[in-house]
């Protein structure tokens, strides 16, 4: 049977303290039932915001439907991402991605799960590793 989930009845959720540095708002797109295993949320980030750093077993891709952010690979540039752009994280590449300091980014992020898991979270990105001019 196909599911139709009309907008507005999946509530918005602020995303956790623990895995994101300022305010993040989160919409699921897809949670998986298995044995599908791709899951997808719309995510706004205010400006300053951004995630932890963290891993995805099978990769991450991230769609820029809004705004200017800021993305970064351990040991590479931070790189500028702007609304249309694709993000493609490697699996495993540990990364964090987030709105750039004075301009909110909304990005749509997809990723699959491995024996379940889709995610692993490391600690905050530093104030003194997000102020990295990009490059």
């Amino acid at each position: 049977m196909v599911d139709v989930y009309l907008a507005g009845s999946r509530p918005t959720r602020r995303a956790a303290a623990e895995s994101f540095t300022g305010t993040v708002w989160q919409d699921p797109i897809i949670t998986p039932q298995a044995p599908a295993r791709v899951a997808s949320a719309r995510v706004a980030f205010e400006p300053g915001a951004r995630t932890a750093w963290h891993t995805h077993p099978l990769g991450q891709t991230l769609y820029v439907i809004q705004g200017v952010g800021r993305v970064q690979a351990k040991g590479g540039p931070v790189r500028e991402i702007k609304a249309g752009d694709v993000v493609w994280i490697p699996p495993g590449e540990k990364h964090w991605h987030g709105a750039a300091p004075t301009t909110g980014m909304v990005h749509v992020a997809m990723h699959e799960s491995l024996n379940g898991e889709h995610v692993t979270w490391m600690e905050h990105v530093t104030d003194e590793d997000y102020a990295t001019p990009v490059g």
